[in-house]
């Protein structure tokens, strides 16, 4: 997919964190809703022959994670971290190829940055079935990859175009497919509810 480059950055971590609380949070109007089953990027099956260990069902669905102040920290720090210490880039300028998906070290692409984010979140202690890559289309008509975090206060949505973690119906972008909640490897179809129909991609 082709991804834009990550808009400057407005708020500091620190100010963004500490004006946020887990009761300030609006509950969403409704779900993401699985409507049937949907091919994996051909981005995220490449990245999974290489990184087989991380797309095998060793996990069981855990349900939504409660959102905790302490929750709701760790997602805007470990967002706000990547967004800063990662410089956005294309594939095509990093590798010379149209899609790879991969660890970022320094650069990335959309999907390098969900990559990483699902990681570090994974590391401390957020099941992976609620930590979900997810491909949206922009309103310009243009691919996108953002993480879900699946929560008992609704689907959140970390960007790299954006510090401020937002509620996935309140975001500009299309929501087409995800992983599954019990099988990384295997991906869903979405309806988001605003729309009539939502179609899947390729790529």
């Amino acid at each position: 997919m082709n991804c834009r480059k990550a808009l400057a950055f407005a708020i500091a971590a620190a100010a963004m964190i500490g004006s946020m609380t887990v009761q300030s949070f609006a509950m969403p109007s409704g779900a993401m809703r699985v409507i049937g089953k949907a091919n994996p990027p051909i981005g995220h099956y490449e990245f999974c022959k290489t990184y087989t260990s991380e797309c095998v069902a060793s996990y069981k669905d855990a349900g939504p994670v409660a959102l905790t102040e302490d929750t709701w920290r760790t997602i805007l720090d470990v967002n706000y971290t990547v967004n800063t210490s990662i410089t956005p880039m294309t594939d095509q300028e990093i590798y010379g190829v149209e899609e790879r998906w991969a660890y970022p070290r320094t650069v990335g692409d959309c999907e390098d940055f969900v990559l990483l984010k699902r990681k570090m979140l994974t590391q401390q202690g957020i099941s992976p079935s609620n930590l979900l890559i997810t491909v949206v289309l922009q309103p310009n008509g243009e691919g996108h990859a953002v993480l879900t975090v699946r929560t008992d206060r609704g689907d959140f949505v970390l960007d790299n175009m954006r510090n401020k973690v937002m509620i996935w119906t309140d975001t500009e972008y299309t929501y087409l497919k995800r992983q599954a909640t019990d099988d990384p490897a295997r991906w869903v179809k979405l309806q988001d509810g605003r729309a009539t129909a939502v179609g899947s991609v390729s790529q």
